[in-house]
């Protein structure tokens, strides 16, 4: 009795292949450090240090891992965008929206955050050493671990909706 070989299945020709290919990464999206400041922007591991980005809107963008040290970032709008261990050293963020924004372990060391609204904004173990935030609203913003020496929080408006002390320093009185 002849011994039956088992049957492969037919190897897809080269232009299926690529078509499955295409279809299977269709929607995935990459990022690009080169595309335009817009609304869910992904900058995931950007460099964007001394950009002027004045008033950009950046809703629910990808900037994990970003660094805009020394960017003026004046009166952004960056609700729900995700910051996560973002680089903000220096940067000009006066009057900017980040309400909402994941900035867990970011820097914001020396950051102009004056008038900044920050509700309901996660800055778990952020830095904020020597960051002006006079003015800033904090309402329901997560601050556990944050690091605020020498943070200037004069009349900002604290987590529980208190308003700081002129010369609250590294803590609201």
């Amino acid at each position: 009795m002849p011994v039956r070989q088992a049957r492969r299945p037919a190897l897809l020709p080269r232009a299926g292949t690529l078509l499955v290919l295409a279809l299977l990464s269709a929607g995935v999206a990459q990022a690009a450090c080169t595309d335009p400041a817009a609304s869910g922007v992904n900058w995931r591991r950007c460099y964007m240090d001394g950009r002027d980005l004045k008033g950009v809107a950046l809703d629910g963008a990808m900037l994990r891992e970003t660094t805009f040290q020394r960017s003026d970032l004046t009166g952004a709008k960056l609700p729900r965008a995700d910051a996560y261990r973002a680089k903000f050293i220096s940067a000009r963020m006066a009057g900017a929206v980040l309400d909402g924004t994941r900035l867990i372990e970011a820097d914001l060391t020396r950051a102009d955050l004056a008038g900044a609204s920050l509700k309901e904004a996660d800055l778990r173990n952020a830095k904020l050493v020597g960051a002006s935030m006079k003015g800033a609203d904090l309402t329901g913003a997560r601050l556990e671990g944050a690091d605020l020496r020498n943070a200037d929080l004069s009349q900002a408006v604290w987590t529980d909706g208190r308003t700081c002390a002129e010369g609250s320093m590294g803590q609201c009185h």
